[in-house]
This record gives structure tokens, sequence and C-alpha cells, in this order.
């Protein structure tokens, strides 16, 4: 589950609202006990406003007043059916104008240093078309007089450390294949 939204002000309020140890009420807020009594002193962060965990569906009431009644209980956070937030992918990354035109010398490279690597791996790795891999491939794109092969890290297209994870994938989706031939070869 992800962390408490604003601690710090969930805690003011709890402080204000109920009747919760400061123990209670930092053991929820993952805060200090002597954090929530300089709090409820007005020691520290006066200037907070409180904000209501019931509201936002953090806590319920019922778990409030069964902590209050029991000194020794901990505020359990409430339980929401909806899906846990997914972290975003990175995108493609971006490449300036002035190195647009090295791809194809880049794609070149790596057609000509590993001929098996997918065209899906080069897409990810340099930012390219389908079709672009294709031209250069068949050797008929418009500028194929003019491409030569250059390292594509070198290049800035791509990072050493994206090629080299590109390329060590490559090279265990051409082992399985051969280890399982070797498997069957094996077998009586």
């Amino acid at each position: 589950m992800t962390d408490l939204l604003m601690p710090k002000a969930t805690a003011v309020w709890l402080i204000d609202n109920t009747k919760l140890t400061f123990a209670q009420i930092a053991d929820f807020c993952a805060l200090h006990d002597l954090e929530v009594q300089a709090l409820a002193d007005g020691d520290v962060d006066a200037g907070i406003r409180g904000y209501d965990p019931i509201i936002n569906k953090q806590l319920t009431q019922e778990e409030i007043l069964r902590c209050e009644k029991d000194s020794e209980a901990r505020l359990e956070r409430a339980t929401t059916d909806l899906p846990e937030p997914t972290n975003r992918t990175k995108g493609p990354t971006y490449v300036p104008l002035a190195k647009r035109g090295d791809k194809p010398n880049g794609i070149a490279w790596l057609i000509k240093h590993h001929p098996n690597m997918k065209d899906s791996a080069i897409i990810k790795l340099i930012g390219t078309t389908r079709d672009t891999i294709t031209k250069i491939r068949e050797r008929t794109h418009w500028n194929i007089i003019n491409i030569t092969a250059k390292h594509p890290a070198k290049l800035g297209l791509c990072t050493q450390e994206a090629l080299d994870a590109a390329i060590e994938k490559m090279g265990d989706e051409v082992k399985a294949p051969a280890e399982q031939v070797a498997g069957i070869a094996e077998l009586p």
C-alpha cells in the first residue's frame, strides 16, 4: 500500500479531533512520538491545517473509536477495492535534431554486428521505425550510399548500458533455442 498522504497534517487532525494517544498517532502517521507531541503543543509546524483521513478514505470512524477504547491498539488503514497505481514506463528518449540524421548509421551498425537482433529491440534502443530498419536491411533506404555503420552509443543515440542489456537479452534468446536443440539431440 502507498504511504500515508500528508502525515503531519493527518497527525494534526487526529490530535485535534480524537482521543488517541500520541503513540497511536505516531505509529499510524509514521512519525516519532516526540514529533507528535511537539505538533500538539504547537512547538513545531504551527501553521499546519489538519487533513481528515476519514474523508480521504485512509481511516474509518469505527477504527478510530476502536483504538480510542484501547490505548494499546494500533490504527489500521482502511482498505480500498481500487487498484494500486502503476508506475509509468519511461517513454522514448529525446534525440536532438542534430543526432537524428545519425540514426540510420546506428541502425546499420546494429544490423552489421548483431544481425539476429529483433526489430523491436532496435526500435526500443534507437527510437526509429520498423520501415527504416527494413529499408536499411534491404539496402533500399533513400540515403543508403551515405550510411556508414557507426556505434550507436558513441553517436549518442543510446547509452552503452542499454545497448549491452539489449545484446545480452538477444544472446539469451539465441542460446535458448540452441540449448533446446542440444537437449533434443541427447534424448535416446
